[in-house]
């Protein structure tokens, strides 16, 4: 594993890379206030020994990338940007940014929850840095596939001030929002907060996040225009970005299929990961 940071334009970006960057790259996109650390290491690693150079990074306003921390929390409401200080399509340039960055040309571009929307907005606006696209428990609309009121709530709960607050936070929320047919893993989940909490202590930039997904509204007529072979995967036990949001992106981009995991929430248990990884590799070897 090696890491760095990322000159894109006004943004830095916080990056680390698995494996030989003389393979095909997969950008692995992480979502709503979540650090680059939600792709796990050893996923990370299982994939690059698919044959992949796998980069994970945090988008901007998360972890060790940049906090807009001087456009404040956005008053947002209604579907309207104003006063919203970025778009997707915003994190999407991100995206194609640090491709730039790092020399890369091309990537299988995989995204996951607000990172499976961003992973869409780089296909519409950079389709021709996309190999293939796998977009995973994500959705084309904030009101698509809307969260159950619990899920709803549990994300909304108030930032953590301490290491043993983030933990207990991350603890509850993933109670909620995981997957139900598979063990708790919660000595990864602490292990996670633990570290997540020590790279950053700003929670302004998950307004921030939270308003671009609402403000940047319906991806459905766009993804009409997408071409790249893509993959959808969704849990079938999803209740923050329910199994409609995961219908309705493959509905939306001609061509596109649906994987489905039983059990399955809003999260990648480790009992998934090989059946996962087999179908990103699987996916990717369309373009060959």
């Amino acid at each position: 594993m090696s890491s760095g940071i990322a000159d894109c334009g006004e943004i830095q970006l916080a990056y680390e890379t698995f494996g030989s960057e003389k393979n095909p790259t997969v950008l692995l996109i992480m979502g709503l206030g979540t650090q680059m650390l939600a792709w796990n290491e050893s996923f990370c690693t299982a994939l690059a020994d698919r044959g992949f150079w796998v980069i994970r990074f945090d988008n901007r306003d998360i972890g060790l990338s940049t906090h807009l921390t001087g456009a404040g929390v956005p008053g947002f409401g209604g579907g309207s940007s104003s006063g919203v200080p970025y778009l997707l399509k915003d994190m999407a340039d991100d995206s194609a940014g640090l491709l730039d960055a790092l020399g890369v040309e091309k990537a299988h571009i995989v995204g996951a929850s607000m990172g499976g929307m961003i992973a869409q907005e780089v296909a519409i606006h950079h389709p021709g840095r996309v190999l293939t696209l796998t977009s995973i428990f994500s959705t084309t609309a904030p009101r698509i596939g809307a969260p159950t009121p619990a899920a709803a709530a549990a994300l909304m709960r108030p930032p953590a001030g301490t290491e043993e607050e983030a933990t207990a936070r991350a603890l509850d929320v993933y109670r909620v929002i995981g997957s139900p047919g598979y063990p708790f893993d919660e000595e990864r989940l602490t292990a996670v907060a633990r570290e997540a909490f020590s790279r950053e202590k700003d929670p302004t930039g998950v307004a921030r996040q939270f308003a671009a997904i609402q403000a940047s509204g319906d991806r459905t007529g766009r993804l009409k225009d997408v071409a790249v072979p893509t993959l959808v995967i969704h849990g079938e036990d999803d209740p923050l970005v329910r199994p409609a949001g995961g219908t309705a992106t493959r509905d939306a981009i001609p061509g596109a299929r649906l994987i489905t995991f039983p059990g399955m929430g809003h999260d990648l248990p480790r009992e998934v990961w090989t059946p996962v990884i087999d179908a990103i590799t699987e996916h990717a070897s369309s373009t060959t």
